[in-house]
């Protein structure tokens, strides 16, 4: 339990520390210097060249890793726009659908509707007296349907060798987003100044959270680790507070309630299924 709180605030950190890249190599910058860094540490970390896979296996990676590479895209271009609590809220609908999709009890109509209630709450026109930028919300539901897809393609993938598997699809992702963060940023994108920061990024965002998660799904029941998962956007939202200096409505703070009620109940009542290690 400790490892994966460990996880939950070390992610969010590094969420707040990006932000500090934004203004030197925009989002698409951020996110090519995060899958980059990261895919070398996790290469290190997991070595998945000794991995054996078939064709169809390969497919599954490579399919994992570009949905792994846009949501990173996706997550980063919404912070720039939307707050942080409320954009890891409105990202965990998509692990929030895939859980339900799996399930088909009555029960499962309260959490579509306690959820929903929250998305809506969030939304540029859901009443709040803080209104958000729409393509913000656009961007992190587009990262939440990203979830949903790295969440597939990893189970199809995981197995005993998550890690390494993880490892190369976070090397697929990074193949794919880099040259994006080229075009934006420029030669400047691997800047000496700028690697530090970056590295940091890398490791709390991507390294240190995957080998935490690996290491709580062996030792805690999936329902556990789906219950505590759902306090990601409550962490998201007092990161943003404390390092970003981002504060909230109350209506938006009741909106993310809604969606970690929502996701606590799937996970606390649904049935038991593999969970599969979810970084931002």
């Amino acid at each position: 339990m400790g490892a994966l709180l460990i996880d939950m605030v070390s992610t969010q950190c590094g969420a707040a520390l990006a932000k500090g890249l934004f203004p030197e190599v925009g989002a698409l910058g951020t996110a090519a210097l995060r899958l980059a860094l990261g895919s070398a540490m996790m290469l290190v970390v997991f070595r998945p060249w000794r991995l054996r896979s078939s064709g169809r296996i390969v497919r599954s990676i490579v399919l994992y890793g570009v949905a792994m590479g846009t949501m990173n895209t996706c997550f980063y271009l919404a912070l720039t726009r939307i707050p942080l609590g409320i954009t890891v809220a409105l990202e965990f609908t998509g692990p929030l659908l895939v859980a339900l999709l799996a399930s088909h009890r009555a029960l499962d109509v309260l959490w579509v509707a306690l959820a929903g209630l929250g998305v809506w709450a969030l939304m540029p026109l859901g009443g709040s007296a803080a209104p958000l930028a729409p393509d913000g919300v656009a961007y992190a539901l587009a990262a939440g349907v990203c979830w949903a897809l790295y969440i597939v393609f990893g189970q199809r993938t995981g197995g005993t060798h998550a890690g390494q598997t993880a490892a190369l699809g976070t090397l697929v992702g990074a193949a794919l987003i880099v040259p994006v963060g080229l075009a934006q940023a420029g030669p400047g994108l691997f800047q000496a100044q700028l690697l530090p920061l970056a590295a940091l990024v890398a490791l709390l965002s991507t390294a240190l959270p995957y080998t935490l998660e690996m290491f709580a799904l062996t030792r805690m029941p999936t329902k556990t680790y789906g219950v505590l998962m759902s306090l990601a956007p409550a962490l998201g939202a007092l990161s943003g507070l404390v390092f970003l200096g981002e504060h909230l409505t109350v209506l938006q703070w009741l909106a993310i309630a809604c969606i970690m009620l929502a996701s606590c109940g799937v996970a606390a009542t649904g049935p038991a299924v593999r969970a599969t290690p979810l970084p931002e």
